[in-house]
């Protein structure tokens, strides 16, 4: 190791020559971005710098806060399903149009098409990339309280209704079919596995979403 660090202080890439100063050392950048008309009567790709969603349009789906009140009292007289905070995560992905062009938890047919090929096809024939199945999964118990009723309430681990799951889909959750096409294995000890799939419950539920106000992690970070 000595011999080999006395060879490459002898490179000259590594001399001790003081560095030259630039006569101009500020480097100037620029932060606007012009579109062409043309590509603004398409519609354009990119809005404020980002790239158009799936779908091509952003899917929020908080509710607006006059209507707040609301719906929460709507949530108190529903059947109610607690979420974990896993849940949460993915509800929050969904609220603020991160999955777009998804309105909610899926329901069987999306959930399909994601495991079979990692995509959904939309209502007008166009295909969007959905690698990863974004589902709520209930358990027996859970699933015998919904009974007939097509719309359930969403409520954190703290007793506080935050969404509200309408024309819902309950369905079987296949977690050794979920687990196989999503990781490309079943072997023991992939992550997110056991806490997410493994240990949930033997149903799927999906549905429209609504989100009773922004989800908050107060971490400092909400504000962004």
């Amino acid at each position: 190791m000595a011999s080999m660090a006395a060879v490459l202080s002898k490179t000259p890439f590594l001399s001790s020559q003081p560095l030259t100063k630039s006569p101009n050392p500020d480097f100037p950048l620029t932060a606007s971005v012009s579109f062409s008309s043309k590509s603004r009567r398409r519609g354009g790709a990119f809005r404020a710098g980002l790239i158009a969603p799936d779908g091509g349009k952003l899917v929020e789906l908080v509710v607006a806060e006059p209507r707040r009140r609301e719906k929460k009292h709507e949530a108190a007289k529903l059947p109610r399903v607690e979420l974990t905070p896993i849940d949460l995560q993915w509800m929050h992905v969904l609220s603020e149009g991160w999955a777009s062009p998804l309105g909610g938890f899926m329901r069987e047919s999306e959930f399909l098409q994601t495991l079979h090929f990692n995509s959904l096809r939309l209502d007008d024939g166009s295909v969007v990339n959905m690698s990863v199945p974004i589902v709520l999964a209930i358990d027996d118990e859970q699933k015998a309280r919904i009974g007939e009723s097509k719309r359930v309430a969403l409520f954190d681990s703290d007793g506080n209704p935050v969404a509200i799951l309408s024309d819902i889909e309950i369905y079987k959750h296949p977690k050794e079919e979920r687990i196989a096409r999503t990781w490309g294995t079943t072997a023991p000890g992939l992550p997110y596995v056991e806490e997410a799939i493994t240990n949930a419950g033997n149903w799927l539920i999906g549905g429209d979403l609504e989100v009773l106000e922004p989800v908050k992690y107060n971490d400092g970070l909400d504000r962004f």
